[in-house]
């Protein structure tokens, strides 16, 4: 039985090693969208935040979701309850077959973004994509390069870039210069519960609809671990840990802010300290990043799962006043100053359950008909994950990690 599996494996990851395959011809797909047309979309990756994702697309009349693809059947079966409209399907490369979709949304686990989201540019749709943009350094301008050779537009779901109290923090104290000159961008985010996720009973054996060897694609063998599966975001092979995560959040606020996207080097420091349950990703870490003159900064990155602690901020600490701002509010405190002289509490949608993400989708679909490069453009998408990776890399290679600036390329010890 092991063999068979391996050899079914080997087969899969051979075909889907093939979707590169898909002709740039097939750009010819894309259809033009006027002010008032429809957009069709289908979703690839129908998990939790795939189908949450698809919901806020569904509040505006104008699109309709018309596939839904997922390696897990239930998936298929869950989203299809909300977008009674969609067709199943269990190969990204099916959805992108259809010609009457216009947009993907890419909602699987990091390691699949990549390869999903060339072949979609490639096939001539616009798309969506989840953050982080990548699950590895080098894959980001292979896609950057795949959406501006097929002029497509590709959003990555960096949300505090469409949030309105993040633009109106970036108004008020960094473009007219009223925070002064920067040094310090401390970040931190401890807790999230996304990385501490049990699988439950129903996954403790291999459902009979969840194909396996399709969830692994280009990663290598191994045996179903229902904890692996679930649970994914613990597991370096499959994502970054909290760095990619979280951090890949706060840092693009940081290059938002600042107007400076590239660091110059990292270093990081952490471990598996606590939850000794198989995870690969540290449970905690620290990581520091340097940006260059003129201008020069620190940015930091803190967290961990310790049971106990929870939040997750920004603040920006500058000569004239430091500004402190999570996902509800922000607050100003000029120098000298122990208490905000002021504070801004989020603008919250009537009826939507997340207003950040919302104005995030709406901004995407306003540059389908404009072609527009939207808020979360994919080169912003790359940088943003691109300095992540550099923090990971640091902690995986033991080591302060210098990075060419100019080229984007890692310097030789």
């Amino acid at each position: 039985m092991e063999q068979n599996n391996r050899r079914e494996f080997l087969r899969k990851a051979t075909s889907i090693a093939s979707s590169s395959a898909i002709s740039m011809t097939a750009a010819s797909y894309s259809r033009v969208l006027g002010a008032n047309d429809s957009i069709s979309l289908g979703l690839i990756g129908a998990g939790d935040r795939g189908t949450h994702d698809m919901t806020l697309f569904m509040n505006r009349p104008e699109v309709r979701v018309m596939a839904v693809c997922d390696v897990y059947g239930a998936h298929i079966d869950r989203a299809k309850k909300r977008a009674t409209e969609a067709t199943g399907f269990d190969d990204h490369r099916k959805v992108l077959d259809r010609k009457d979709i216009d947009v993907v949304l890419i909602a699987t686990p990091d390691h699949w973004h990549s390869a999903i989201a060339i072949d979609a540019l490639n096939a001539g749709k616009d798309v969506y994509v989840e953050k982080p943009l990548t699950r590895k350094i080098e894959e980001g301008p292979q896609i950057v390069k795949a959406a501006r050779e097929n002029k497509r537009v590709c959003q990555v779901g960096m949300q505090q870039r469409s949030a309105k109290h993040y633009l109106e923090a970036k108004e008020r104290y960094f473009d007219n210069g009223k925070i002064g000159a920067v040094t310090l961008a401390r970040t931190w985010w401890y807790g999230n519960a996304w990385h501490l996720r049990k699988a439950p009973a129903e996954f403790q054996n291999l459902p009979a609809d969840l194909d396996w060897a399709h969830f692994l694609g280009p990663l290598k063998w191994r045996d179903y671990d229902p904890q692996q599966y679930y649970n994914w975001r613990a597991y370096l092979d499959f994502g970054g840990g909290q760095v990619t995560d979280l951090f890949t959040h706060w840092i693009d606020v940081v290059h938002m802010f600042m107007r400076k996207d590239v660091p110059f080097s990292a270093v990081a420091a952490g471990g598996v300290y606590h939850y000794q349950d198989g995870r690969t990703a540290p449970d905690t870490i620290n990581v520091q990043l340097q940006y260059a003159a003129p201008n020069p900064f620190t940015a930091t990155f803190e967290a961990t799962l310790v049971p106990g602690i929870k939040g997750e901020a920004i603040e920006m600490c500058g000569t004239e006043g430091r500004l402190w701002i999570d996902r509800s509010r922000y607050e100003w405190y000029p120098v000298g100053s122990k208490e905000p002289a002021e504070v801004v509490r989020a603008e919250v949608l009537p009826n939507i359950n997340d207003s950040l993400t919302q104005d995030h989708v709406d901004n995407f679909l306003a540059c389908l008909k404009t072609r527009a490069r939207p808020n979360g453009d994919v080169l912003i998408g790359h940088r943003s994950a691109q300095a992540s990776h550099l923090g990971n890399l640091s902690y995986e290679q033991r080591r302060r990690i210098d990075f060419d600036t100019e080229r984007e390329e890692i310097l030789p010890l």
